[in-house]
């Protein structure tokens, strides 16, 4: 197993955003043939790449989202609407490209890159398939720690190696989803830990469960938190006694990237999740961080406004899979081509706003 020096080295590299960067790419904003602020969000978010990639024109050109699988033991206690198999049946749905990741993706011109964290089913191996499975599953957080800490510092370390070789590649945005039967479960039980609301306030229905599973889904992880007792000062306590490995996997993803100036497009519910672990581990990632879009999942909401992360849509989504980081990088890649491409003032010849005589 690691002894986590990846780990350490890659949260000291998360820096701050260039702030001259960020200030030449808003002077030029203002000269472009609009009236100042009228394309909205997309003159900030284009802001906000100039800063994450150091540079005044932002380029989005070569994407990706990182797709990554594992299993839950929690879902021994009957919290999902779906059997474990589906998460097998899933992951070889998105190697056949048939997934509504796989769809979203061709559309937006993004590369999908599926991991196997640690999926309970053997899966057969094909040459589009990362396998990097810490285990077969994690355990059932009910019952004691959902892994070991080795364990959770092994998929944070797999990711960060993922996000290198990505960038490596030549990727200059990098997308989060997710798939694992039982995620929102650990997904609501790190947002309690990490954000201190109560399950109650946090769980959400996940794959589609009753009233009566939902309530027992919520008592589920109360029962978790306080067997493992996770501390949100320690987030790899947290990962550990309640998170899954494609959660691990996926703050991961998100710490490498950040570490090298690669801007990260966060997913749902479970990516987010995923983000509360790695902001907690290297706090000046959160600017590194867009949201793709809010999710129906209750607990969504909350994780987004403790990290300080505003939505681009909200589309009442809830599939998961990197389906709202996929939007997110489209709506990305629209605002680094308008700051690049729209012409000033001046070059258009077109006459800016006259102020009103004094």
């Amino acid at each position: 197993m690691s002894n986590g020096d990846l780990l350490s080295r890659t949260i000291t590299k998360v820096g701050n955003l260039d702030e001259r960067a960020m200030a030449e790419a808003r002077a030029r904003q203002d000269r472009l043939t609009k009236p100042a602020g009228s394309l909205g969000r997309l003159e900030d978010i284009s802001v906000q790449l100039a800063g994450i990639q150091g540079r005044p024109i932002p380029q989005v050109r070569n994407k990706a989202v990182v797709v990554m699988a594992a299993d839950h033991g929690v879902v021994a206690e009957g919290t999902s609407a779906y059997p474990q198999a589906v998460t097998a049946q899933m992951v070889l749905n998105f190697l056949r490209g048939g997934a509504g990741i796989n769809v979203i993706a061709r559309q937006v011109g993004a590369r999908v890159v599926v991991v196997d964290m640690g999926v309970a089913e053997k899966i057969p191996a094909h040459p589009q398939l990362l396998s990097r499975k810490i285990g077969s599953g994690t355990r059932n957080m009910v019952a004691g720690p959902a892994m070991s800490e080795d364990e959770a510092i092994k998929a944070l370390e797999t990711g960060i190696e993922i996000a290198e070789d990505l960038i490596a590649s030549g990727i200059d945005i990098v997308g989060t989803g997710d798939m694992g039967i039982g995620n929102t479960t650990a997904s609501s039980a790190i947002c309690a830990a990490m954000t201190g609301k109560t399950p109650q306030d946090v769980t959400g229905r996940g794959t589609g469960i009753g009233d009566d599973q939902l309530n027992h889904k919520a008592e589920v992880i109360e029962k978790a938190l306080k067997k493992n007792r996770p501390d949100p000062k320690k987030p790899l306590s947290v990962l550990a006694g309640v998170g899954g490995f494609e959660i691990g996997g996926l703050a991961g993803v998100m710490l490498g990237a950040g570490a090298h100036r690669v801007p990260v497009v966060v997913d749902g519910f479970i990516s987010g999740a995923a983000a509360l672990i790695a902001a907690g581990l290297a706090p000046n990632l959160r600017g590194f961080m867009i949201a793709g879009h809010v999710s129906v999942e209750q607990g969504h909401k909350v994780l987004l406004q403790h990290l300080g992360l505003k939505p681009l849509v909200d589309l009442g989504m809830r599939l998961g899979e990197g389906t709202g980081a996929a939007i997110g990088i489209f709506l990305c890649e629209t605002a680094a081509r308008v700051l690049a491409e729209m012409a000033t003032f001046d070059e258009a010849g077109v006459s800016e706003r006259s102020e009103p005589a004094a």
